[in-house]
């Protein structure tokens, strides 16, 4: 069966039962129609394009204003947060507005996080152990700091000596016996020192308070090394040992001594005649016994005139 169309400018469906075959020929008029056409096709497209990209701009403009509106600046010092809470929590380093405080001794903290840190100090838990000595900390922080005394890893190094310490808070105390800094100052009687343990040390000598007592006997000490120092005449352990020898020692600061009868180092020297020492006490009773010859010499020059 076949099938045609009269009119030329349609196009004519010849459909052939043979091979069930479509064909579709569409036929022009003329060149002009053509043109018509091609143009029709071009402004159709330019107008789909335009519009295409103008949602796109507009597309990134939305988002734009969107990410403007989700973020959030500091007033004070421009600081940029995506989420208000972030903001919020921020501000209060400038206003210094502490909102979580300590059930126990009411100690006021900016953060929650740094309070839950505070509240271990008061239940004792020490969830961090060390691998090699199973020693416990509070803080992982702690313990990363505790596990290089077994690696003997020390990254912060001084720039004037090259002595190498385990913290970059014990370097920059160290720092100040070169530069001479004492920032803290005491509010009794205006001695200064340059780190703020030894200022806590000192102003329990104007308090008279002893907050740490031996469980064993009841005395009571200032500071908390002390007190260690004592437990160890009840308990009659020696935990520092020499590497070189092996003698143990009560103290870390009597092995750091023995240490110097191995290395032949006297880092103590006298200001008068230059004679070194290896322990700061003998060079001070040197010091003492020069001054003492120093004052007799005149009374025995007088006595014999």
């Amino acid at each position: 069966a076949q099938f045609a169309l009269q009119d030329p400018e349609m196009a004519s469906v010849k459909l052939e039962d043979c091979n069930q075959t479509l064909e579709l020929n569409v036929i022009i008029k003329d060149e002009e129609e053509e043109e018509k056409i091609g143009t029709s096709v071009n402004h159709e497209l330019c107008y789909n394009l335009y519009h295409v990209e103008t949602f796109s701009t507009s597309r990134e403009h939305q988002q734009e204003n969107h990410r403007a509106k989700m973020s959030h600046h500091c007033p004070d010092c421009e600081e940029i947060f995506p989420f208000l809470s972030k903001l919020k929590i921020h501000l209060k380093i400038h206003t210094g507005e502490k909102l979580y405080s300590c059930s126990e001794c009411g100690k006021s903290f900016r953060r929650s996080t740094a309070l839950k840190i505070h509240q271990i100090t008061h239940t004792g838990e020490k969830p961090y152990s060390c691998s090699e000595c199973e020693k416990s900390f509070k803080r992982s922080t702690a313990l990363k700091i505790h596990q290089r005394t077994h690696t003997g890893e020390r990254p912060y190094s001084c720039s004037e000596c090259a002595k190498c310490f385990t913290t970059s808070t014990s370097l920059k105390c160290h720092q100040r016996t070169h530069t001479g800094e004492k920032p803290y100052s005491c509010s009794a009687c205006g001695a200064s020192f340059s780190h703020l343990q030894s200022l806590k040390y000192h102003e329990l000598k104007h308090t008279g308070e002893k907050p740490y007592s031996c469980s064993a006997c009841g005395a009571s000490f200032s500071h908390r090394q002390t007190l260690k120092y004592h437990e160890l005449k009840h308990t009659r352990e020696t935990p520092y040992s020499c590497s070189a020898c092996g003698v143990s020692f009560s103290h870390r600061k009597t092995l750091k001594y023995h240490e110097l009868i191995h290395t032949g180092e006297k880092p103590y020297s006298c200001s008068d005649c230059g004679k070194r020492f290896s322990l700061l006490g003998t060079l001070k009773h040197h010091e003492h016994e020069r001054n003492l010859i120093s004052f007799l010499r005149p009374a025995k020059i007088r006595h014999s005139t």
